[in-house]
């Protein structure tokens, strides 16, 4: 391997030059691979000159990280990521919007009339609009700057995570080292809410499948039975690697969820109560759980990215009214809406998902209970297909020649595990609030206000006047950080107590 050095590039052992523009680039050299291994650095060492076996040239004394070069403004202002953005199939803004709907509304809608349980029918009620507006703006963080960091790395797109460690890679000196850990970070994060979202749909299907089969058959199974006798079906539809396969089963699932929501808004509009002696404000023990349901439900950051890197205009993603806003006020009214008037008509019999209130002894509330139970089945092999990408694309080089058997070992040891999981915390209300305040509190939160402040921290009026954003920042990073705690902690307790058998109400 060559040693050269650029003499432009570094300075002279000993001399006091300093290396403004030069940054390290997490990456190391593979000997096996004849190559850097480091997803970035396809995005930055590109412009620079390689030897045969394609590893940089330019490289320190007694070092393997290869030296990043920052543009300055001026260069980074003229490059325009979006005009190199090679997109085989762009999807206009129409279509943009109706993925952003198909993914921001899932099983979750199913779930706020419990949590305004929690919250009380107005105080839920502000709450999910109020909550809904912070992840809105919390995407809009994260988009923006994924601009500015494309620019800046002079990369036509990133994903989330990617974003997290380009704004490391280019942020302050400080904390380079830990552009690596970033990306990590986020990478965990959104394994484990897509794992905990696949152990929700477990318990979901089950108690649907439940309530049917004990009306008509009376069997008087444990709900964990059902659990257990759906495990190999899921396996089955698990090892399904090709995503194109899986599409058909969206489709279906959309059609029967929009067709049991239609039923289910009948039977809660049937009849409605008046509000008069329906709790206006619960206590503040409960309000906690609200937080997790609700953010659970609302957030939908993990689809935002591969949304707008997909775009024909990606500026109209965040423009005014943009994309985002439109989605985003759509899904907050309709969730608000079924939370509302769910709680109105169930009150304080409401349970962890609306479907399982209706009506037991009406053909049309049993066949929306199927319904939806199906759609979300059919929807598993979706939910399972992008955790398991993430986990294999960091493991699948321990294993030589056996990938497809481990790959396929993999998926079985997964799936069985959120069963497991569903099996070990079958109550859907407390499991919902915990996956919701214990990831996406952080992914939907946290994340965005930390890549925020890491990406201006050394621009110029980057924190704004009077450092307006880092004090915003530090209020949503903290708020995040109250729910995240105060959340996980009151689902944990409901989850023991129903367990106890002290608390039955979900």
């Amino acid at each position: 391997m060559s040693r050269k050095v650029n003499e432009d590039i570094l300075p002279v052992h000993g001399s006091n030059f300093k290396k403004p523009q030069i940054r390290p680039m997490i990456a190391e050299y593979d000997p096996k691979q004849h190559g850097v291994k480091t997803e970035l650095s396809d995005m930055v060492l590109v412009k620079y000159k390689c030897e045969k076996n394609e590893v940089p040239i330019m490289l320190t004394n007694g070092s393997t990280l290869p030296l990043v070069e920052r543009p300055n403004d001026e260069e980074a202002d003229l490059y325009n990521p979006f005009e190199h953005r090679k997109l085989a199939h762009p999807t206009s803004d129409i279509d943009t919007l109706i993925h952003l709907l198909k993914g921001s509304l899932g099983s979750g809608i199913l779930a706020m009339p419990v949590a305004f349980k929690s919250a009380g029918l107005f105080f839920g009620l502000f709450s999910t609009f109020f909550i809904g507006g912070i992840c809105t703006y919390c995407v809009h963080i994260l988009v923006k700057c994924a601009h500015i960091l494309c620019r800046r790395t002079q990369t036509p797109s990133l994903g989330f995570a990617e974003v997290a460690e380009a704004a490391f890679l280019v942020g302050p000196e400080s904390i380079q080292k830990y552009a690596r850990l970033a990306k990590a970070t986020i990478n965990s994060f959104l394994v484990l809410d897509l794992i905990g979202c696949c152990c929700v749909y477990v318990v979901f299907v089950s108690e649907n499948i439940k309530q049917v089969a004990d009306f008509y058959m009376d069997p008087d199974w444990d709900v964990r039975i059902y659990m257990a006798m759906l495990l190999p079906f899921l396996i089955v539809f698990s090892l399904v690697r090709n995503l194109k396969y899986l599409a058909p089963f969206s489709m279906i699932a959309n059609g029967l969820i929009a067709a049991g929501l239609g039923i289910t808004f009948y039977y809660i509009f049937s009849d409605l109560p008046s509000v008069e002696g329906v709790r206006k404000i619960s206590s503040l023990k409960e309000m906690p759980l609200f937080f997790g349901i609700a953010i659970f439900a609302l957030e939908g950051i993990g689809v935002v990215m591969p949304l707008e890197n997909n775009m024909k205009t990606p500026t109209h993603f965040i423009g005014c009214p943009g994309v985002l806003n439109i989605g985003m006020f759509f899904v907050i009214t309709l969730y608000s809406i079924v939370g509302f008037f769910g709680y109105l008509k169930y009150q304080d019999g409401t349970r962890g998902s609306i479907t399982l209130n209706l009506d037991e002894t009406e053909v049309f509330a049993q066949a929306v209970k199927l319904m939806i139970a199906a759609a979300i089945f059919l929807t598993y092999g979706l939910q399972f297909y992008v955790p398991m990408e993430i986990i294999w694309k960091n493991i699948k080089h321990m294993f030589g020649a056996h990938k497809l058997m481990a790959e396929y070992a993999l998926r079985v040891t997964l799936v069985s595990f959120t069963v497991c999981m569903a099996i070990a915390i079958p109550n859907l209300g407390p499991f919902i609030s915990l996956v919701g305040a214990l990831c996406l509190s952080t992914l939907g939160l946290m994340f965005p206000s930390v890549i925020e402040l890491v990406t201006l921290w050394d621009q110029k009026n980057g924190l704004g006047r009077w450092n307006w954003r880092l004090w915003k920042n530090f209020f949503t990073i903290l708020f995040g950080v109250l729910g995240l705690l105060t959340g996980t902690y009151t689902s944990i307790c409901e989850i023991t107590a129903v367990k106890n058998g002290t608390n039955t109400g979900y």
